[in-house]
């Protein structure tokens, strides 16, 4: 098992290139699955296990899946022919599910383990199998798996239950190939869902309205291969913005989109950070001690749930007390007793974490226990006296790219020791 040691206290200062982002690019690699013809090239991919393990599952469905540079992607679905994901992939990754939406489509039946990856909450499978329904799916959970038959799917309209993107993202990919149309109410808006709907409609799908809560899509015969760019990660970008604000540095995020997460700057800058920005770029100069705010996560445009545990780690060093509540998963509180170990004073009432900022953390041996929660550890690591230790490093490999080597580059004294 990986871990990160950190020797906090010092204010980090520069910038730092954003890469493609994780949950673009798995809902786009799993669209790919539908071209019957051509390749797909994908650019800005991030390397991130999660991804490679998303590559793992098409390559054993029968396509063709080879990395043609360092965040190039190349996919030849022709051969696309099995409709059994292998179990031991799929129940490791939460977007395992959009393969079931996919083969369905492709081939008309699908195998699909229940999604893993972090146990942030409860997981709305049964969102996903009623879409498929609604499409003239037969369904049924056996063995721990999803297994889907369909003769050809047909169009129907169809309500998405709390805004899910998973959802969206599963009758996206499942309608573009469905007989007749297909209408999504009250669908996810986030940018990651618009980047899926270009990517299909340059496939040759017919996707209108993404980005809205009214998504349509005209079922189309056949698609092909396209290239096309990932969108920058919003995620990764908020993350390193708040690593200079909990240090009391000056970061700058490059190659980035700043309205995918204008919540969050707005957020920081109440919390006394001076944000600065181009059409491609951000930077945040943190002056002082952060102060108090609070925040409700919700579906975009709203304060994004991936960077709630960054955010709070931020805050358990702000000036006051601050809320945030949490309302897209029920279980993402588990890296709050980590946060105690290190001197945070965190307290979780039902949905809401109530932090009251000290003035210091101290450094500490904790874990990591899922993706988001490990990085908001670093980032109390980064500003902690003394070493802290982030251990189960594997958890934060599902999201970050060169994450020790990035936040070198911004000074930080860290580093990365593997596994023997």
């Amino acid at each position: 098992m990986a871990k990160l040691l950190i020797e906090g206290g010092v204010p980090l200062v520069g910038r730092v290139p954003i890469g493609g982002s994780k949950n673009s690019a798995l809902a786009v690699i799993t669209a790919a699955t539908l071209a019957s013809s051509g390749t797909v090239i994908l650019d800005n991919v991030a390397p991130v296990s999660d991804v490679r393990d998303m590559c793992a599952i098409l390559t054993a469905l029968g396509a063709d899946v080879r990395w043609a540079g360092p965040t190039t992607l190349e996919i030849f679905a022709g051969g696309v022919n099995h409709p059994v994901a292998p179990y031991h992939l799929a129940r490791k990754l939460r977007g395992s599910t959009y393969i079931v939406g996919a083969l369905l489509a492709r081939l008309g039946e699908a195998d699909v383990a229940f999604p893993g990856g972090c146990q942030i909450g409860s997981r709305p499978i049964d969102f996903h199998i009623r879409g498929f329904q609604a499409l003239g799916a037969d369904v049924a959970l056996e063995r721990g798996s999803i297994r889907a038959r369909a003769r050809r799917l047909r169009g129907a309209r169809f309500y998405v239950e709390r805004a899910s993107v998973g959802t969206t993202v599963n009758m996206m990919i499942a309608g573009s190939l469905a007989e007749g149309t297909t209408i999504l109410e009250n669908a996810a808006m986030e940018p990651e869902i618009v980047d899926l709907a270009n990517f299909l409609n340059a496939m040759g799908a017919r996707v209108r309205g993404a980005g809205t809560n009214l998504v349509r899509i005209d079922g189309v015969d056949r698609l092909s291969g396209v290239r096309h760019e990932i969108i920058p990660d919003r995620i990764e970008a908020g993350t390193y913005l708040m690593a200079g604000a909990i240090t009391r540095g000056s970061v700058e995020v490059t190659r980035v989109i700043p309205e995918h997460f204008r919540t969050v700057l707005l957020k920081l800058e109440q919390a006394g950070a001076v944000i600065e920005e181009t059409d491609d770029a951000v930077r945040l100069t943190m002056p002082g001690r952060p102060r108090a705010v609070d925040i409700e996560t919700l579906p975009h445009p709203g304060f994004p749930t991936d960077l709630h545990p960054p955010v709070v780690a931020v805050l358990s060093l702000a000036d006051g007390v601050s809320v945030v509540q949490e309302t897209v998963f029920d279980n993402r509180f588990a890296y709050t007793h980590e946060l105690a170990r290190m001197g945070a004073n965190v307290k979780v009432d039902r949905d809401a974490a109530i932090v009251r900022g000290v003035e210091q953390l101290t450094g500490a041996p904790v874990e990591a226990q899922d993706l988001r929660g490990g990085v908001a550890l670093v980032l109390a690591g980064l500003a902690a006296a003394g070493e802290t230790e982030v251990n189960g490093l594997e958890h934060v490999d599902r999201g970050y790219v060169g994450l020790a080597e990035k936040l070198q580059a911004l000074g930080a004294r860290v580093r990365r020791v593997d596994a023997a």
